[in-house]
């Protein structure tokens, strides 16, 4: 059944779609960080495909506000300036008020043991390379529980841009960061929109607020100084 499922998901998708994915997937992972450098030749040698493909899948990615084209230079991965962090994150705060308030009233027993274990499973994960992926599909399932199908797919173009700036800044919410969860889940058990949409905006707020912190913390950082050589 899973190879069945797995061939009708490629059979659905074009294969620029499948390397648009695949340089979505390096940039959630951190093998692609803002500001790196897209080879084509390498990409169609890596996923083997034709390089035509790869053009195409970059103009998509391009439109979606995940990489750049500089003249004469190629394509990079986008840097997410300050102001449009901003801007994201507010978008995202929105969202997912708007998702706490719509999933509180159906939301099901059975799918709050879910997020209760996705929960569990977060509080249990050791390091970034394993928390940060369930972190995105914790808030994603949670956005797909409303059955809002245009409210998700705004919600995740947010995101993906979103994981530009995320993974580098991620790691500074720890406990705090569970504790949020725990509010949401509590939230949601009382079946009141307006308190679940609270706890959801509250959480992205303070997310933006770590990230912020973390940034600052970052540039205020000593740089490396380039040795010279001495003369004679």
């Amino acid at each position: 059944m899973e190879i069945f499922d797995r061939f009708q998901l490629l059979r659905s998708q074009t294969l620029p779609d499948l390397v648009e994915e695949e340089v979505l997937r390096m940039i959630k992972s951190g093998e692609l960080a803002a500001g790196s450098r897209l080879n084509e030749l390498e990409l169609s040698e890596r996923l083997k495909v034709s390089r035509s493909i790869v053009r195409e899948a970059m103009r998509s990615l391009e439109q979606a506000h995940l990489v750049r084209q500089e003249k004469n230079r190629g394509m990079f991965v986008r840097e997410v300036l300050p102001k449009e962090a901003e801007e994201l994150y507010q978008l995202r705060a929105g969202l997912d008020e708007m998702a706490g308030r719509l999933l509180a009233p159906h939301i099901t027993a059975a799918e709050l043991d879910e997020l209760e274990s996705f929960i569990r499973r977060l509080e249990g994960a050791n390091g970034i390379d394993e928390t940060f992926p369930l972190n995105i599909a914790f808030h994603d399932r949670l956005v797909e529980m409303t059955g809002n199908t245009t409210l998700l797919g705004f919600y995740r173009q947010i995101i993906n841009r979103m994981h530009l700036l995320r993974r580098r800044s991620f790691s500074a919410g720890g406990s705090a960061s569970h504790a949020e969860h725990r509010a949401i889940l509590a939230a949601l058990r009382t079946g009141d929109p307006i308190a679940s949409g609270e706890a959801m905006r509250a959480h992205v707020d303070h997310g933006f607020e770590r990230m912020r912190q973390s940034r600052a913390e970052i540039e205020t950082m000593p740089q490396p100084t380039r040795k010279t050589r001495g003369r004679g």
